[in-house]
């Protein structure tokens, strides 16, 4: 089992972007998706190779994961007769 530290969203830029002591690692984007409100970073940091950027999304369970969360489906009927 994975600790909470390793799901957080520093351990996980570091992770997939995996900057240098001296790279710079910028948010450019922060808000909440469309459908479910859920919270999403874009995270963006220059390698030799060029622009990397990544998106994370912040799960149920607090942990930040580079794929979306599964939509809650009897949720989105709700919503949907709502309208």
């Amino acid at each position: 089992m994975k600790s909470t530290n390793e799901q957080c969203l520093r351990a996980q830029v570091e992770k997939w972007l995996a900057p240098g002591p001296t790279t710079s690692v910028h948010v450019v984007e922060f808000s909440r998706t469309h459908l479910g409100r859920r919270r999403y970073v874009c995270v963006e940091t220059m390698q030799p190779a060029g622009l990397r950027a990544l998106f994370f999304f912040r799960h149920d369970d607090g942990c930040w994961r580079v794929f979306p969360p599964a939509v809650d489906k009897s949720r989105m009927s709700a919503d949907r007769l709502a309208l």
